[in-house]
């Protein structure tokens, strides 16, 4: 490798991931013929707590241009989903005296049956409604279970209670 004074720092950061990240450039830069340099705090002149990539200064300007590039490609891969599939909808709700204590039977009932359910509401004020959410992907799967509990009435909860209790 060139003289280390004639090297100049393309790369820096103090992330914890920083090592990697730099190993990563320096193998890409490598590819392009460019020989890199990953040096730590232990090296003059570089601030403590980072890392950073070095290449000799005639291919400074290339290296930019090669991790600019890189840089552009990744942001523009960076897609939102903004879809609604994953917005939350309100399957139960209820307020008053027993909202809370029917709202975590009805997040119970869900998350038995595999789904994420989202238990909305304050305890410290009872007064407020409680809610439970699911993805709009579940919301169907969320109602038929909800359906199926009701219709198995309170003495379904106990005997699943009771034979869970007999279980060894």
């Amino acid at each position: 490798m060139a003289d280390e004074q004639n090297l100049v720092a393309v790369f820096r950061s103090p992330d914890r991931g920083a090592r990697e990240e730099a190993e990563e450039i320096r193998e890409l830069l490598g590819e392009a013929g460019i020989e890199a340099l990953v040096v730590d705090d232990a090296s003059p002149g570089v601030v403590g707590g980072t890392i950073e990539v070095r290449v000799p200064l005639r291919d400074a300007a290339r290296a930019e241009k090669i991790l600019a590039a890189v840089q552009e490609e990744a942001d523009s891969v960076v897609e939102l989903d903004t879809s609604r599939e994953l917005d939350l909808e309100t399957v139960f709700a209820s307020s008053g005296v027993t909202a809370e204590m029917e709202a975590l039977t009805i997040r119970s009932i869900l998350e038995a049956g595999g789904l994420s359910p989202v238990l909305v509401g304050a305890s410290a004020i009872p007064s407020l409604s409680f809610e439970v959410r699911v993805p709009g992907t579940e919301l169907d799967e969320a109602r038929r279970l909800i359906a199926e509990a009701r219709q198995a009435g309170p003495q379904a909860a106990d005997d699943a209670q009771s034979a869970g209790e007999r279980q060894p």
